[in-house]
């Protein structure tokens, strides 16, 4: 039995919007230049939530539905991330906010989305005081070549012991770890749970592969 959860699809993008989106985004990057030794001096603290108001009030500006995190980078000391959380009408406001966004360097890079885990079958996702391993969960995958979407029906044998909001929260957390926050949201298609596991089923790692392959046609 499958459970329909989501179709995460795009939406058009009027022009005066785009132009406002713009606007907003230039104005966040100027109150981030403003802020930066603030920011500094928390981080080299070590007391982040000394500035974390003063960041969400400048994202709000841009869009009050963002989110952000500030994380260890990939390529740099520190990556400020903001998130959408794969709400299609807010990606003229996360377009405009990277198009507007400052070279990385060594100390900080930048992303629009929330990025993908190196190796999300090394991930342990904690809910409801219990935890569950990411590299039990398995994927059926159908693509649909004329939409350019990935189908997936996610399972995870933890499902059963979870009321309806965790269970969602398990096939939607995989998927954003596995894929990244805009693959996920550009590629996949139908999002289902399974109550047992799909034949022909894989792995995380597996359905990364799959589906860049197919972003990448």
């Amino acid at each position: 039995m499958f459970e329909f959860l989501r179709r995460r699809r795009a939406a058009a993008e009027p022009v005066d919007a785009a132009a406002e989106a713009r606007a907003r985004a230039e104005e966040f990057w100027r109150r981030w230049d403003e802020l930066l030794p603030e920011i500094a001096g928390a981080l080299g603290d070590n007391a982040p939530e000394r500035v974390e108001n003063l960041v969400a009030d400048a994202l709000a500006a841009v869009h009050p539905d963002l989110t952000f995190s500030i994380e260890h980078g990939e390529n740099a000391v520190y990556a400020l991330v903001i998130s959408s959380q794969a709400d299609p009408e807010l990606r003229p406001c996360t377009d405009a906010w990277m198009a507007a966004a400052p070279p990385a360097d060594t100390l900080w890079e930048y992303h629009d989305s929330v990025p993908p885990v190196p190796d999300p079958t090394g991930v342990t996702v904690n809910l409801r005081g219990e935890k569950y391993p990411l590299e039990q969960v398995r994927v059926a995958a159908q693509v649909d070549e004329a939409e350019g979407l990935v189908d997936v029906a996610v399972y995870h044998p933890g499902f059963a012991g979870l009321d309806d909001n965790a269970r969602r929260a398990l096939t939607f957390l995989p998927l954003d770890a596995t894929l990244g926050e805009r693959l996920a949201a550009d590629r996949l298609g139908r999002v289902e749970t399974a109550e047992t596991e799909p034949e022909g089923a894989v792995g995380l790692l597996e359905l990364r592969e799959l589906v860049r392959e197919l972003d990448a046609r």
